[in-house]
């Protein structure tokens, strides 16, 4: 493969900046750029070792002071030849460091080129290759661990016995189709099924952690309802940490949706702090109202903020119709601060009512704890849960599959019959490690990623 070569950090000031190369070739290329401090070249330096020198751009001009680290192939990231070299983070050091590499021979790097070459030598399969993306991408320290669990082959091990299992019963069933004059023990009705139905359990807890995933990659769209006034966006404020939503004595200052992510109980919520529902006064509230109803439809967790210094009126029991539509709803009676006066045994049947003063800050652990027992994690470990649809997709495959291959056996059909589907099961299988090559599944896998990675 030729030589690519990309800036690997983020496009800002930062104190180090990392420009990334491999490819067969590539010491010889950093060897144009780059001059250790000591003496001697770049490419005979001891490798995983970093080298100070001076790093010059295509004119050969000294651009910076840095250091280098060379990793010989197959023992490298990509499992061939890699170079990085740590500059200071200045954004003109480095794209004057890759002018220079690309005079020198290199080209530009795709999208998730670093780790398409590392999945095609054979360094990771795809399930790993994806763990890459969400492990960069991850706003949870759950999301975090799963990743990193799934980056060590976490998921791939729990597969690889599902395909072991299917394998061995195709190779027995092709065993005796193929050959029926040998002497082969033919594979037993009884134990296949029991095979199989293990098979089927072990696919199906599986798939059963696809919501688990979801939320961990995209988190719970959370509507923040109420009547006016009751203190939504100072909820907003509080639980994302800074002024995100004005605050006013003023009923209906908010007219519009204003969404913000937040984690609260190990669970990133993406809160929605909606317009007062009530009935509003002139157009661009009622928008804002209706808006407030969507926002309440689609939301898999509804916040009901009701202002617990005040009896419940008809604009809070409004509210509350509004939030039935969520999947989950937890009742926060602020300003608990306050006298309290609100009556709020009718909205219990709804979900836990906690009492919270959003200005004080009062009451937000006990939220915590609330979201985190409505978003468990089912006692999955980390790295064992399916965290995008490719994968839930090709699970969901692979169990119908089994299903239709036990079916088979059970109404007496002809092997063959088994080995269709035990193969549709394990194709669609492969396909999640990339056993199952596809060059159209792996570019798009390696769309999702940035340059440099």
């Amino acid at each position: 493969m030729d030589v690519i070569a990309a800036i690997s950090t983020a496009p800002a000031l930062s104190a180090i900046g990392i420009v990334r190369v491999s490819g067969a070739g590539c010491f010889a290329i950093c060897d144009s750029v780059f001059q250790p401090t000591g003496g001697g070249l770049f490419s005979a330096a001891r490798p995983r070792e970093m080298v100070l020198g001076r790093l010059r751009d295509r004119e050969g001009h000294v651009v910076d002071s840095c250091l280098a680290v060379r990793f010989p192939g197959p023992g490298s990231y990509t499992g061939e030849d890699c170079a990085e070299f740590h500059c200071h983070g200045s954004p003109v050091v480095l794209r004057e460091a890759l002018e220079a590499l690309f005079a020198a021979g290199a080209r530009q790097a795709g999208r998730g080129e670093f780790t398409k070459r590392a999945f095609l030598n054979g360094h990771m399969d795809l399930t790993q290759a994806e763990a890459v993306i969400d492990l960069i991408e991850s706003e949870t320290a759950q999301a975090a661990r799963n990743a990193a669990e799934q980056l060590g082959g976490a998921l791939r091990r729990r597969i690889e016995p599902v395909y072991d299992t299917l394998l061995n019963i195709a190779s027995r069933f092709y065993a005796v189709v193929d050959y029926p004059d040998e002497d082969i023990e033919d594979l037993d009705r009884a134990e296949s099924l029991q095979v199989l139905a293990q098979v089927e359990g072990t696919l199906g807890a599986l798939l059963a952690t696809a919501d688990r995933g979801r939320v961990l990659r995209r988190g719970v769209p959370a509507a923040i309802l109420g009547r006016p006034n009751v203190g939504k966006s100072s909820l907003l404020n509080a639980l994302v940490g800074y002024e995100r939503a004005i605050v006013t004595d003023i009923a209906g200052t908010t007219r519009d949706t204003v969404e913000e992510k937040a984690s609260l109980g190990g669970v990133l919520l993406r809160l929605i702090d909606t317009a007062g529902i009530r009935e509003a006064g002139d157009t661009v509230e009622r928008l804002g109202v209706e808006r407030s109803r969507r926002a309440a439809d689609t939301a898999e967790l509804a916040l009901l903020v009701v202002d617990g210094s005040r009896p419940l009126t008809e604009e809070d029991r409004a509210a509350a119709e509004a939030a039935r539509m969520a999947s989950r709803v937890i009742v926060l009676r602020n300003k608990c601060d306050l006298p309290p006066a609100a009556d709020t045994a009718e909205l219990a049947e709804l979900g836990p009512v906690l009492d919270i003063s959003a200005r004080e800050g009062t009451g937000l652990e006990a939220l915590e704890a609330a979201v985190a027992a409505l978003f468990p994690d089912g006692g999955v470990p980390s790295g064992e849960i399916l965290t995008n649809a490719r994968q839930t997709e090709a699970v969901s495959r692979a169990l119908e599959a089994v299903r239709g291959a036990k079916a088979a056996l059970e109404s007496g059909l002809t092997p063959d019959a088994v080995l269709s589907d035990a193969e549709r099961a394990m194709n669609a299988l492969g396909e999640i490690t990339g056993k199952t090559l596809r060059e159209d599944l792996t570019a798009r896998i390696f769309e999702r990623f940035c340059v440099g990675k």
